[in-house]
Order: structure tokens, then sequence, then C-alpha cells
């Protein structure tokens, strides 16, 4: 079992406190205003890119994701790609575990994630224990359902040759499955709103247009300090989306005012 590692600081460690919280992000002022169903719909979303800080700050943003995959529905299994900020463990990473959370274990998709262990992806549990990345995207996905598997990888290295091979591997795993390859990333860290608003612009406009090599050459060009850039290219090579679309952009300083900021983009790729 992969024990919670940021609950009650991230999120709240109580089951019913957190289900509030939860709550309190689809209803912010900067959330998608009101707590969603989840529908049998189309399954059109096959990627997303979704914040991971503490949800008082970037859960508002991630409620515009989960809001849109409730209207579309869930999938069976959701890939979710997340950057390693512990550097413990292998540099790319699935892990087997079940993730036992506040609100009740999550299970792990074993079989799928068996078919990922290849290439330059390992099984290593160590590192994911320590990493929040991946855990905050599950109180969401509970909350709307207590019914989906996941499975989580871990990205230490984030240069394009890693992500495109991790990319091909998720992709190749996933033919005719149902399955969302959700990648979790912050955007730029600790500058000041209007800094961060033009760069992550920079950002967010490649991963519009699709394009996983373009999102590499901006971040270095323009040293935007995005943390899981990696995975969001792993995941527009895996999901293999027709479009791209940006649900909500926001930084931490629209939640209460600061010097420097942290930007969350909330984003979905649609077949």
């Amino acid at each position: 079992m992969r024990y919670a590692t940021v609950a009650g600081r991230f999120y709240s460690d109580n089951p019913e406190e957190l289900r509030r919280q939860v709550e309190r992000c689809f209803k912010s002022p900067i959330g998608p205003g009101e707590v969603p169903e989840l529908k049998d719909g189309p399954r059109s979303i096959v990627g997303a890119v979704c914040p991971h800080a503490g949800f008082v700050y970037s859960g508002p943003v991630a409620a515009h994701v989960f809001n849109a995959l409730a209207a579309d529905g869930f999938p069976e299994t959701f890939v979710i790609i997340g950057p390693n900020h512990t550097g413990m463990g292998s540099m790319v990473a699935v892990t087997t575990e079940d993730f036992s959370m506040p609100m009740g274990v999550v299970p792990v998709d074993k079989e799928l994630a068996g078919k990922v262990v290849q290439g330059i992806i390992s099984e290593d549990i160590l590192a994911h224990r320590g990493e929040h990345s991946l855990e905050v995207q599950l109180p969401f996905i509970q909350y709307l359902s207590p019914n989906v598997k996941i499975v989580p990888i871990s990205m230490g290295l984030q240069d394009f040759k890693t992500a495109r091979e991790v990319g091909e591997i998720v992709g190749k795993a996933i033919e005719g499955k149902d399955v969302v390859v959700l990648a979790s990333t912050d955007f730029s860290h600790y500058v000041p709103q209007d800094i961060a608003e033009r760069v992550d612009k920079l950002a967010i406009d490649q991963i519009l247009k699709m394009d996983a090599k373009g999102l590499f050459k901006v971040v270095n060009k323009e040293n935007i300090s995005m943390c899981g850039y990696g995975p969001v290219m792993a995941m527009l090579i895996a999901a293999q989306g027709q479009k791209s679309e940006l649900l909500k952009y926001a930084t931490s300083g629209d939640v209460q005012p600061m010097k420097e900021v942290v930007g969350y983009a909330g984003m979905v790729v649609r077949r």
C-alpha cells in the first residue's frame, strides 16, 4: 500500500472535511461554480493538464478539469503522469501499490501498469513515496467516483527524448482501452504575476497547438519554471488527441495577494 503523503497539508486528512473541501473548489469564484454530477457522457476527453498545489490555491483550477471530465464521463482508468519532486527512486517509475487515501483506497490497474513497465519505465515504489503531484488528483476522482483505477507514473527526467519514449510506451499500452492520460503540473513558480501570466501563456499556446517539442523548446528558451512539462509532453504524445482547450488559468495571487505567485492551468485534450 502506498499511503497518503500530503493529507493534512495540501488537503484535509478528514474524509468528510475533504469532501467539503472538494466541493468548495468546485463552487469557488475561480472554479466552475457548481458541483458536477458524473454523467454517462460521450467520452471525448483523452488527456488533461491539471495542477497539484494545495487545494486552497490550485483546487479551483483543478475543479475545472474534473468538471469537464464529469460531463464527459469517467474512463475506466486514469494514467496519471507527474513530476518527481523528491529525486528519489528510478527516474521514470510506475508503482503497482494501491493508494490509501482519506476517502478510501484507490486501486492501481495492475494489468495496464504491467504493460507500461518497459524501456525507460521501471517499477519502483520509492519514486512515489513522498511525492505529491499524483496524489493530489485522487480526492477529486474519488469524490466523483469510487470505481476508477489509476496507473501512476513518476517522471524525474523531463527531456524531450524521455517524454517521447514515455508517451509512446503509454500510447501503445492504452490502445483500445478507455483511458484518460492526466498530466500533473504547475506552471511558473514564485515570479511576479505579470511575468507568470506572460510566460505561462507561451507554454499554454504550445499545448493548445498539441506541439510537445514546441513546449520543450519554449520552456527552455524562456526558462519557465514549469515543474511538469515532461509529463505534459508525454501526455500529448500518448493521448493522440485532435484538439486541446484551455478551461482555466489562474495563479496563487488570484486567491490571495502575494508578490510572487505560482501559475495553474486546467486543460483537456479531446479525440
